[in-house]
Formats: C-alpha cells, structure tokens, sequence
C-alpha cells in the first residue's frame, strides 16, 4: 500500500521510497515527510507496522 508525503502515518514505522529506496523512519500521528534522499513524495512499502502485512 503506497503511502505519499503529508499524509499522517497511522501506526509507526519504516516507509520506503519508490524512487531511491532510503527508509525514513515516521513516527504514529506524525506527517510522512518527502524522501530527504531525493525528495520523492511518495513510499511503495511500510516496514515494521504493527498491522501491515510485510514486517
């Protein structure tokens, strides 16, 4: 499930960017900031999220 800058993570976790793949660690209720690799707005993957399907 593809998650986009300025959207509110709902659990905490690792997202991962489709453009370069660096990690940006989001804390649950904060704003998911753009990759500050390479500045893509948008993450293909959630790591390490309670409910998601690929911890």
């Amino acid at each position: 499930m593809a998650a986009h800058a300025g959207e509110t993570a709902r659990q905490t976790g690792d997202f991962r960017c489709e453009r370069c793949h660096q990690q940006v660690h989001v804390m649950k209720g904060r704003t998911i900031p753009k990759c500050p690799h390479c500045g893509n707005g948008t993450f293909d993957t959630r790591y390490h999220e309670p409910d998601s399907k690929s911890s």
